[in-house]
């Protein structure tokens, strides 16, 4: 195992400007939830794979009553009313949505659609010298006090934003960094944009906009937006905030120019999740997002009530009462009657304590049965993070071994299919289905072999019985390079070879010729060297009963492995010489080639995979086939003396359940290849602070975002990491700390690309890498599921869309003209 000590990583910003990270992630029911701050490209052209539909009862304006309070279940009151502060969180950015403007808006696909109810146009005007952004506002746009939106308050945003003053606690800047100056136009509704450099996500800025009261000092910026909001501009205005009852209350904006709010308010009730079913129960929420427990108790109800049956019949049939047989209930009656006061007493105490939770829980189905339960997919996808910063999975061969023992499939059947949502795993880690960006690279780094996955441990010189054997009995130097080296120079220390040139001349003498009077001891060095590599080639089987040698007692040597036609077409599922994994590790470059240049794909190497027919011999005559599973198939791993054991960190918080669900399949399908690992539940709150952002873990199970703007947004993310001056990692958000220069080159490439096209194809290509690096492993879209009053409309589960506010309300009542709802 990995050992892991105190946290190694610092995950801050590679900006010394930038006071904290970019980041706006919180930890909920161990699930890092971010802010999706845009959809995906404003072009047309999406990848055929489509997105799962939103379930949000959608209904015209005119069939929407005017009035009414919507209670709207979130997390918890917001710390900080400014989303570009690192504690904002998912109702910092709700309640931005509702009073604040945003120039850009997602569709059902993800994408970025311009608003127009702040914007009459937003385009490109100029490419060269400069690129620049012209904007032009909808007149009629105004703050709450009456002033106009306009070009001070992008410049006060620009300003606050653009990392240049450090007195700003920002927790992101990009975009803003490479903004050069912003002028008003030809009239007050212009705005004027100047890039010192060109941008592609130039439509990811200045969402939400906030009024230059609040942008334009560091004290506003800093403390002031944090409790207060000096002026909004939406369809609602920010009220009040009751931190002792937990409400944020939002009115109607008397202000609004645009298309009225079908609602007087929104109050945003803070329920932690695991207490909604109960509030639902008690009739004191409209909406709230559930978990799977309690969609499933709503779906219950509403059975019950098809079918006829009141709350108190269901009691009886599947609630408390359900175990009440009529003999039990006549004995119970005659103990709670009889002679024996104490017992009597006893049992009149039990019968009252059933009553009453019978008659709770048939309350409950009655008021649970007005709810309805709207699912969709969630805008980000779940995730099995490797820690690649030290351990085994330091080792890119081990990280893929791991990649390819888990089955992604059978994982996101488990935790959809019963959903009925589809169940497909992400193939992509910048993209989700339906977005534009979105491509199936996972074929990088291939499916779930657990043949290829053994084949990678052993070239990485982890093998049954290797936890037995100590370092100097190895008979493979398998490992990294620096490992080769190290014990190459050992075994020529121990030798006292002197032969007047350094055991790093010896090495590589093919490469670099020294002078003639050493000529022969290189080549003799050489030879050495080559003989050295040539057995490092062959997978090390000590400790193994080899099948079908005559003489089990005494070992034998494996012949030398014969690449191509003339190769075995059997062996076992445990060892395989190390040029098939080399192989292996070549085509998944070559994959990620084909898709990072468009070339390489006749390169591609094809599958090493082959029919496994058994090993002659083993305890049968010769010319029997062994069974195809072999002896050490699921036999513990080791490598000099050490058990390949990795750490894996799961929640332990009562919203976990799933995860942890699926946390121990992934240990089965480890298991299976001979990795084991530690299960570790710690406290949600610790979750991720203490283990994930500090590399405290081996593996691990957290969520990222889907964002509009990958190029910008997802950088940090899969950034490589640099090692800092007193010797830690700045991996800003990338807590794999796995990445690669060509990775972070792809980013920049695609952020300062304003071809569309080549710009996704940019994406694609990093993202190609990204899965042949193995630092993440995509498994499944997360399920949203979503509770709401029958008769709420255009609310529920949006999937990758944004809510429209305004349009939210309840359903007309259809024996009148109008209904009011007061709650």
């Amino acid at each position: 195992m990995s050992q892991i000590g105190a946290p190694r990583g610092r995950t801050c910003s590679r900006s010394p400007r930038s006071r904290t990270l970019r980041s706006v992630a919180t930890l909920t029911s161990a699930v890092l939830a971010v802010t999706v701050l845009a959809g995906c490209s404003s072009g047309d052209e999406a990848d055929e794979t489509p997105a799962a539909a939103q379930d949000n009862a959608p209904a015209a304006r005119d069939k929407v009553a005017d009035g009414g309070t919507l209670r709207w279940a979130v997390d918890a009151v917001p710390t900080t009313l400014n989303t570009f502060q690192a504690d904002a969180d998912g109702t910092t950015s709700r309640i931005a949505g509702a009073v604040l403007p945003s120039l850009y808006t997602l569709d059902e696909r993800g994408r970025p659609r311009l608003n127009e109810d702040y914007l009459e146009s937003a385009q490109v005007v100029e490419t060269e010298p400069k690129q620049v952004v012209l904007y032009k506002l909808n007149q009629q746009a105004v703050w709450s006090d009456g002033r106009e939106i306009g070009a001070p308050d992008f410049v006060a945003q620009w300003r606050a934003l653009s990392g240049r003053d450090t007195a700003y606690w920002t927790a992101r800047n990009s975009g803003y960094e490479r903004i050069e100056k912003i002028e008003r136009g030809k009239n007050d509704l212009e705005v004027r944009v100047t890039f010192s450099k060109p941008y592609a996500d130039w439509q990811s800025l200045f969402t939400p906009l906030y009024p230059k009261q609040v942008m334009g000092s560091p004290n506003s910026f800093n403390d002031g937006a944090r409790t207060t909001l000096k002026a909004t501009a939406g369809p609602f205005l920010l009220k009040s905030i009751d931190r002792k009852n937990g409400d944020v209350t939002l009115a109607r904006n008397p202000r609004w120019w645009g298309q009225p709010a079908k609602l007087d308010s929104v109050v945003l009730k803070a329920v932690p999740r695991a207490e909604r079913a109960a509030a639902l129960a008690a009739g004191t929420l409209d909406l709230a997002e559930i978990d799977r427990s309690t969609a499933e108790r709503i779906s219950l109800a509403l059975r019950d009530a098809r079918a006829g049956r009141s709350g108190a019949q269901a009691a009886l049939a599947h609630g408390p009462g359900s175990s009440i047989t009529p003999s039990k209930a006549l004995k119970s009656w005659a103990l709670a009657h009889g002679s024996d006061e104490e017992k009597a007493e006893e049992v009149q105490a039990a019968r009252e304590k059933n009553q009453k939770a019978i008659a709770e829980y048939a309350s409950a189905q009655d008021i649970l049965a007005k709810y309805v339960v709207r699912k969709s997919l969630e805008p980000a996808y779940t995730q099995l993070s490797l820690n690649g910063e030290s351990g085994p999975l330091a080792d890119e061969r081990v990280r893929r071994a791991v990649a390819r023992a888990i089955n992604r499939q059978e994982l996101a059947e488990s935790v959809l299919k019963p959903l009925g949502l589809p169940a497909r795993p992400p193939g992509s880690h910048l993209a989700l289905a339906g977005q534009a960006a979105y491509a199936d690279s996972s074929d990088a780094l291939g499916d779930q072999d657990t043949k290829e996955a053994r084949a990678l441990l052993a070239d990485a010189g982890w093998v049954p019985g290797g936890a037995e054997r100590k370092p100097a009995e190895a008979g493979t130097k398998a490992g990294s390079e620096a490992e080769k080296k190290k014990a190459a120079e050992k075994a020529a220390a121990e030798k006292g070879e002197k032969t007047g040139s350094t055991d790093a001349d010896s090495t590589k003498t093919d490469a670099t010729k020294t002078d003639s009077t050493k000529t022969d001891a290189t080549k003799s060095d050489a030879a050495k060297t080559d003989a050295k590599k040539k057995d490092s080639d062959t997978a090390s089987d000590e400790g193994l009963y080899i099948v079908g040698d005559d003489k089990p007692g005494e070992r034998r040597a494996a012949p030398a492995p014969v690449i191509g036609a003339g190769g075995p077409e059997n062996g076992t599922n445990i060892l395989a010489p190390a040029p098939a994994a080399a192989r292996q590790s070549a085509a998944l470059l070559a994959r990620a080639e084909a898709l990072d240049t468009g070339t390489g794909a006749a390169r591609a190497a094809q599958s090493v995979a082959r029919t496994d027919k058994g090993v002659a011999g083993a305890y049968a005559p010769r010319g029997t086939a062994a069974p195809v599973t072999a002896p050490d198939a699921a036999k513990a791993l080791g490598k000099d003396g050490k058990a390949l054991s990795l750490r894996f960190v799961l929640p332990s918080g009562p919203g976990s359940e799933s995860l942890r669900a699926v946390g121990d399949r992934i240990v089965r399908m480890l298991d299976a290849v001979g990795i084991r690992t530690e299960v570790t539940k710690v406290s949600d709150e610790s979750f991720f602070k203490d283990h994930i952002a500090s590399g405290d873990y081996d593996l691990a199970l957290y969520s990222w975002p889907a964002s509009a703007f990958p190029a910008t947004d997802a950088r940090p993310i899969f950034a490589k990491p640099e090692p800092a001056s007193d010797g830690s990692l700045l991996v800003e958000q990338n807590y794999s700390r796995v990445g690669t220069d060509r990775i972070d080159q792809l980013f920049d490439q695609a952020a300062g690309t304003l071809d569309e096209e080549e710009a996704r194809d940019l994406v694609r290509q990093a993202d190609a890498r990204i899965w042949a690096a193995a630092g993440s492993i995509p498994l499944y879209q997360r399920p949203q599921l979503v509770a709401a009053k029958a008769d709420l409309v255009n609310a529920g589960a949006w999937g990758l869309a944004a809510p429209r506010y305004q349009d939210i309300g309840f359903k007309k009542a259809s024996t009148s003209k109008g209904a009011e709802r007061n709650r």
